[in-house]
């Protein structure tokens, strides 16, 4: 049976600078086997090429452009796919400068269609003219919904829906966000998979450490969800969630062996987490998906005096 894998980055490969012990080896055995995989991010700030050079600074070179697909690629890609005429007027950094270019949507800063968000690039002076463009009639497509990212073990920045959070509620306009846990993010990232091989591979599991985009991504998609413990979820968070993993990791390693032998282990999950409490003591939503949201937009509140 031919497996495909859709594997997360920050917190599954490396975190900060420095790769999660055993993705070296997880990595070099998924090249071994032959099985197709793409490194799938919700990051819209750095090109595919960027990402191949920062891999080979951590001591995993080699990897082309074509194993990575970015939040950026999927905004491009949605675009050019359901409105290849549009122009947009962008709030992000270059690798999503990049994805518009390369599907020649034009940057328009008079009267745009879209208003598209990215990470980065925020400035009062361009979230006012994003501000104009949507009060002229563009829609607000958000590339993926992460309120805020990890930097460090203890320090976050703003993501992008933050960002579009802000647009949405000085507009009154609400946001389309791409990106995981999007289908559209599991769909393009197939379609992928399948042109490695010639065609769909036989399962298709999706690896990655946080459970509002990666794992519920993946069930929503039918696919296979395989959670590692080794970035931003905990064992005692697993259990506040509807929605479960197929599989529970430690990382990536656990996965080494029955990739090289391909045969699948014999422990398909972890029973710990049924007995898990949450202990996740940051407030506020990380994701501008984590509720139900309506879609008609929302009367703004009047000005006080």
């Amino acid at each position: 049976m031919k497996i495909g894998y859709l594997i997360d980055m920050d917190g599954v490969i490396y975190r900060e600078n420095h790769l999660i012990p055993g993705a070296r080896e997880f990595v070099e055995s998924l090249i071994a086997s032959g099985a197709p995989f793409v490194f799938l991010t919700n990051n819209s700030s750095p090109t595919p090429e960027d990402l191949s050079v920062r891999l080979g600074h951590l001591g995993v070179p080699g990897f082309s452009p074509r194993h990575f697909y970015t939040s950026a690629l999927n905004t491009a890609d949605f675009l050019s796919e359901t409105h290849p005429a549009c122009t947009v007027f962008v709030i992000g950094e270059g690798g999503l400068l990049t994805a518009l270019h390369e599907r020649r949507i034009a940057n328009d800063a008079i009267h745009p269609s879209y208003v598209v968000v990215g990470e980065g690039a925020v400035s009062m002076e361009k979230l006012a003219k994003a501000h104009t463009c949507i009060e002229g009639g563009a829609r607000i497509l958000a590339t993926n919904p992460d309120n805020w990212c990890p930097v460090s073990a203890n320090d976050t920045r703003p993501g992008a829906g933050s960002t579009a959070a802000f647009l949405e509620a000085s507009t009154g306009r609400r946001a389309y966000y791409l990106g995981k846990p999007n289908g559209y993010m599991f769909h393009r990232a197939r379609r992928k998979l399948a042109e490695m091989i010639g065609g769909m591979p036989d399962q298709i599991v999706v690896i990655g450490d946080t459970m509002e985009t990666d794992i519920r991504g993946a069930i929503e998609a039918g696919l296979q969800a395989y959670l590692v413990l080794s970035g931003s979820t905990t064992i005692e968070n697993v259990a506040d969630y509807v929605y479960q993993p197929t599989r529970v990791l430690g990382s990536v390693a656990d996965l080494i062996d029955e990739i090289k032998s391909g045969k699948p282990s014999s422990r398909l999950d972890s029973p710990v987490y049924t007995h898990a409490f949450s202990r996740n003591n940051r407030l506020g939503r990380r994701h501008q998906t984590d509720s139900e949201r309506i879609s008609k937009p929302r009367p703004r509140a009047p000005m006080t005096r």
